[in-house]
């Protein structure tokens, strides 16, 4: 099993910055791949960013190309969403997944239905 735990969620005005983190822990080892995903009220989960382990090799959804980085520290078995200038569109429910099968490409990183493991999520709001 793997548990993961988003946190760094919160308001921030538009234009402004958050960092989202996701702590991995339990049998990390079998994972492959962490994406970020977001769910807006009324819309569906959206993927928008994809890092493998090794944290070597990224992916970013078209919307936050530009603003958004997802980073990995290996020592802490976390993975960063570092988002920038960032828009009331932002604004959703984040979560962090963990798969522990690929490949790593885009059509697969992007699926939903790729992850094993889920997180709680974290709600991030941007005002206007």
């Amino acid at each position: 099993q793997v548990q993961l735990v988003e946190s760094g969620g919160g308001l921030v005005q538009a234009g402004g910055s958050l960092r989202l983190s996701c702590a991995a822990s339990g049998r990390t080892f079998s994972i492959y791949a962490v994406g970020w995903f977001r769910q807006a009220p009324g819309k569906e989960r959206e993927f928008v960013a994809g890092i493998n382990w090794s944290g070597l090799r990224t992916y970013l959804a078209d919307s936050v190309k530009g603003r958004f980085t997802i980073s990995r520290d290996n020592a802490k078995n976390t993975v960063y969403l570092q988002m920038n200038s960032l828009k009331p569109e932002d604004t959703a429910v984040y979560y962090c997944a963990a798969t522990i099968r690929g490949p790593f490409n885009i059509d697969y990183v992007r699926q939903i239905r790729a992850y094993d493991y889920w997180g709680q999520g974290t709600q991030v709001t941007v005002s206007s």
